[in-house]
């Protein structure tokens, strides 16, 4: 693809001297990442613009070799024919106040497709070099069971449970079997993805499935996880939003060459893990990461004032029209739902995080989504709301419920997300994609998707995404029904 009848060549290793040195940030000599140390499973955008740069930061700024990373892609092959032919180089455009900026990232030294290299991928987990296993696989791809724990009766798990490795708990488990019988030494599992004790929550699923395995086997591989393999939380916070030719021909023009793996993401980066690691880590702090004792009031703050608000605006902006998050801002009416969702309802859930002000935070939250230049879809956040809503939301209602309060403002963006399954179009009349792993569950509950009480009962009862308690609450239902009346 030619950018603007510029750039011809593709970025690669051997096309690194014709990048344009005096406008971009190049990546360090490839003897940094040379060596894989950590297995990442779900190398898709956020992974490249977040955790990748982080550890080339710190390997950079502690001189740190042995942490190169080998990216794993689940659904498609696609990541791997942007990646393979450009030596896994790829540019991260950042878009922010004034001009954009573009680096090149080297920390990704190879790639490889799950369902087409099975034994690549179990090689990886079975060496001794590979000492962390890290995730960003989306709240979806934990396949968890009302209850929490692990889907036993989801069919691609009880493929996995036969003899599969197609889930990312199944291809966890798998992988450390293989790394157990080739007594590889101890791993740190780190999940990257927005749940409320990410950690906890991966080593229940691991270990549910190790349980429903035959009892010999399961016996086996269960003890020799808890005595060697540590699993970590941590809070990430980045805007990514879909990268669009638009994007790709901008960092082009910047570059000199063509990068078929572009990421887009803004200025602001955060990353917060707590320092329980079981063979080692990179430097992290040394490119600003926090290390901490307990992750969960950052988790918090972030997955309820920032993911929550992200989500009441995708809704309501969708519903209204908008193309982007920060078209929705700029509607003074949902900034003001925004800032009152955070201010009266997510605000009196907290406890503040050591060494941040929640004000100043939310303050933060709307500056960064109003940043027109990043683009980012109200319907790429719209996407899977079955999944996000019990952690960006639902955890806020129930606490304001608990209190003895009306969660006034977070029952506006969940009502905003039934009328979003409800109506199905913007109030233009466009359709509105519902990308969601419960989306004929939720178009069956709706009904004809017209009538407020009906749509409020019809979504209460999908217990998934509810559970019992809030099915049952007059409060909850009344303030959902009454939003429900204006938003259809």
């Amino acid at each position: 693809m030619a950018a603007r009848g510029r750039a011809v060549t593709r970025l690669s290793r051997g096309t690194l001297p014709e990048v344009r040195h005096d406008r971009v940030q190049l990546p360090p000599p490839p003897a940094l990442a040379q060596q894989v140390g950590i297995l990442h499973l779900g190398i898709g955008a956020f992974h490249r613009a977040h955790q990748a740069v982080f550890t080339e930061d710190a390997a950079l700024a502690s001189d740190q070799e042995g942490w190169g990373i080998c990216g794993v892609t689940q659904r498609s092959a696609a990541v791997v024919d942007q990646l393979r032919p450009q030596d896994c180089l790829y540019a991260v455009l950042e878009r922010g106040v004034g001009d954009p900026s573009v680096r090149v990232v080297g920390q990704v030294s190879d790639v490889l497709f799950a369902a087409e290299e099975g034994p690549r991928l179990t090689a990886r987990f079975a060496d001794p070099a590979v000492r962390l296993v890290t995730l960003t696989v989306t709240e979806k791809g934990y396949r968890r069971g009302s209850d929490g724990g692990l889907d036993l009766t989801d069919p691609v798990v009880a493929a996995d449970l036969a003899g599969g490795a197609r889930s990312t708990v199944g291809q966890l488990v798998r992988g450390l079997q293989a790394r157990r019988a080739a007594s590889a030494g101890p791993v740190s599992v780190l999940s990257c993805d927005n749940l409320t004790g990410n950690g906890e929550v991966l080593r229940r699923l691991v270990m549910d499935f190790c349980r429903a395995l035959p009892s010999a086997e399961g016996d086996a591989i269960g003890s020799w996880v808890e005595q060697h393999v540590a699993f970590p939380s941590s809070m990430v916070d980045r805007i990514v939003p879909a990268t669009t030719d638009a994007d790709r021909a901008d960092a082009a023009t910047l570059l000199g060459v063509v990068d078929q793996a572009l990421v887009v993401a803004e200025p602001f980066r955060q990353w917060v893990v707590e320092d329980a690691f079981a063979a080692g880590r990179p430097a992290w702090e040394r490119a600003g990461a926090d290390l901490v004792d307990d992750v969960e009031p950052f988790e918090q703050l972030k997955l309820r004032m920032l993911n929550g608000t992200h989500s009441l605006l995708a809704y309501l902006g969708a519903l209204r029209g908008y193309e982007t998050i920060a078209e929705a801002v700029s509607d003074a009416e949902l900034a003001s739902a925004a800032q009152r969702l955070m201010r009266e309802d997510v605000a009196p859930t907290l406890e503040q995080p050591p060494g941040l002000d929640v004000t100043a935070y939310g303050e933060t939250v709307l500056e960064r989504f109003a940043n027109p230049a990043l683009r980012h879809r109200t319907t790429q956040v719209a996407m899977d709301g079955s999944q996000k809503l019990p952690l960006r939301l639902l955890t806020t209602v129930r606490d304001r419920l608990a209190a003895g309060a009306t969660p006034e403002w977070a029952s506006l963006a969940v009502a905003a997300w039934m009328a979003y399954v409800a109506a199905g179009r913007d109030r233009h009349g466009r359709q509105l994609p519902l990308d969601d792993p419960l989306a004929d569950r939720l178009r069956s509950a709706v009904g004809t998707g017209s009538d407020p009480v009906a749509v409020a009962t019809g979504l209460l009862g999908v217990r998934e995404v509810f559970g019992d308690d809030l099915r049952d609450s007059a409060v909850f239902r009344d303030a959902l029904v009454r939003h429900l009346k204006e938003l259809l």
